[in-house]
């Protein structure tokens, strides 16, 4: 076991898998704040997996999170509130490289050479499904609670969202978009951000049955190789009863119902008068409710659209959408209100959906002409 000196927000760790083979691990270790993701966080799993990516000893990357409550529950959005809040009306670089910075690791993970495994327990919300959602190898347990809530402060789903949840059936992701409806272990494994459902107890020991393996060093040969052994820890009948309690898939017919509503204001109108016959459709209602108007109108065109983009452009559009949202009010005043003041009233501009236009929601998906040119265009 070769401990590696970090930064303490993240840790990094290779154990001996024999062979002259390691199994590489990395840890979010911000348990206080649910492991949420800060630019250094971010920086230092960027660099970490690349010089993983470029060793030929390096078979398997583990992705997890201190403690049992959270894998990680986002971004460091205290920190994006400060760095948006210090420019006063003017565009915040360091607000706008964070995004850049996050996108481009997530991209790493989702095209990364070797396999990676993420054990999403706990809180898994915005940044942390979008490191979640590139791995290989997925597991969630009885205690994963996983959500995209970006329109409650203003911002939208994004790290990729427009990618996994744009290709879920029945437009479900529109609706989880919108909503903010969290997913339960049984959703996330029907809808395919999970692969294996495992005891959350079992962590230690599923970490230290990696090192006994069979290793190959070959990429689809070590996709297999994890893939048994996961399933080995995974109880299978717990799998399959979770898959068929799941809500979202009781209800994907209604919910494709609801997104067949041609704007916001109509599909809102239609979950309000559904919350009044089933209850679960209730807290998206309520969400929506308090919602920033122009996020709701953003997220309907981002994912109302075509889903066949490549991930790359995914992550190029996202990040257009996420520099719109640093330079107008919502982002930083749903951040005050509901994570800084904490009063739950965030004054909204515009108010309502009424109110916004089509200028608004269509100047978050080019990038600002101060841009000479993309950050991402060499993903």
């Amino acid at each position: 076991m070769n401990a590696q000196a970090s930064d303490t927000q993240v840790l990094f760790e290779e154990r001996d898998a024999g062979n002259g083979r390691c199994v590489a691990f990395a840890q979010l270790n911000a348990e206080r704040a649910l492991n949420a993701l800060s630019r250094t966080m971010i920086d230092r799993l960027q660099a970490q997996l690349d010089a993983w990516a470029e060793r030929d000893d390096i078979v398997c990357v583990v992705l997890h999170g201190a403690g049992e409550k959270a894998f990680c529950a986002g971004g460091d959005v205290i920190g994006l509130y400060q760095a948006m809040t210090n420019r006063g009306a003017a565009p915040s670089p360091e607000a706008e490289a964070f995004f850049a910075h996050e996108y481009r690791l997530d991209h790493r993970i989702h095209r990364y050479p070797k396999p990676v495994l993420c054990w999403g327990t706990g809180t898994v919300m915005g940044g942390g499904l979008g490191l979640m959602a590139g791995a290989s190898h997925r597991v969630v347990t009885e205690r994963s609670k996983i959500a995209m809530p970006e329109v409650t402060i203003g911002l939208f789903p994004d790290v990729g969202a427009s990618w996994f949840l744009g290709r879920m059936p029945q437009r479900i992701g529109l609706f989880l978009g919108l909503t903010t409806t969290p997913m339960q272990p049984g959703d996330a494994l029907w809808l395919g951000l999970g692969d294996y459902l495992v005891d959350s107890g079992q962590r230690e020991a599923v970490f230290a049955s990696l090192t006994e393996l069979d290793w190959q060093g070959e990429r689809r040969a070590d996709d297999a190789v994890l893939a048994r052994a996961l399933r080995d820890f995974e109880d299978g009948a717990a799998s399959d009863k979770a898959r068929h309690e799941s809500a979202l898939f009781a209800r994907q017919h209604s919910i494709a119902r609801l997104t067949d509503a041609a704007t916001v204001a109509e599909f809102h109108e239609r979950l309000a008068r559904q919350a009044e016959t089933d209850d679960w459709f209730a807290h998206g209602a309520k969400a929506m409710a308090g919602a920033s108007p122009l996020s709701l109108a953003v997220v309907h065109r981002q994912l109302a659209g075509d889903p066949k983009r490549s991930i790359e452009q995914v992550f190029q559009r996202e990040l257009a959408m996420a520099v719109a949202c640093t330079r107008r009010p919502d982002f930083a005043e749903g951040i005050r209100a509901l994570l800084v003041d904490k009063d739950k009233n965030p004054q909204w501009s515009p108010a309502t959906l009424d109110a916004v236009e089509e200028q608004q929601i269509a100047a978050h998906f080019e990038l600002p002409d101060d841009y000479a040119q993309h950050p991402l265009a060499d993903l």
